[in-house]
């Protein structure tokens, strides 16, 4: 079994439920559960805001694993209402435009918090060339 190197948790939600929003095993990142909190827990109300800022923490938590935002192979946008596609969109286009990976948006019934528009999984591979 390859080892896993998991970031730390970022909330103590992710104690309690017993999961990691990113971790590394061999050349394989994941991220998921990736929301639009800022640090100061803010949630801004426009939905390619919260992309943005999704994009941007998987961003770090993947150069924290060692990899870098070109090594992305897969997208996953869940939105909480489809009239922010375009929006959300944008915020892929910006973040991971120039990588080309896959990617998948779907509208969803509700998030886990009402303020929650959109949240982002995202896989990369290291050194697959």
């Amino acid at each position: 079994m390859s080892k896993r190197t998991r970031i730390p948790p970022l909330s103590p939600f992710e104690e309690q439920a017993g999961f990691t929003r990113a971790l590394r095993t061999g050349n394989r990142i994941v991220c998921a559960g990736t929301v639009g909190v800022e640090e100061d827990g803010s949630v801004s109300p426009d939905a390619g805001k919260q992309a943005d800022r999704c994009f941007a923490m998987i961003k770090g938590y993947i150069e924290e694993l060692g990899g870098t935002i070109e090594d992305v192979v897969r997208v996953r946008m869940f939105a909480s209402d489809i009239k922010d596609a375009d929006a959300i969109t944008a915020a892929f286009t910006r973040a991971l435009g120039h990588v080309r990976p896959t990617g998948t948006l779907v509208a969803v019934a509700a998030l886990y918090h009402p303020s929650w528009k959109v949240e982002i999984e995202a896989e990369a591979v290291i050194g697959d060339d």
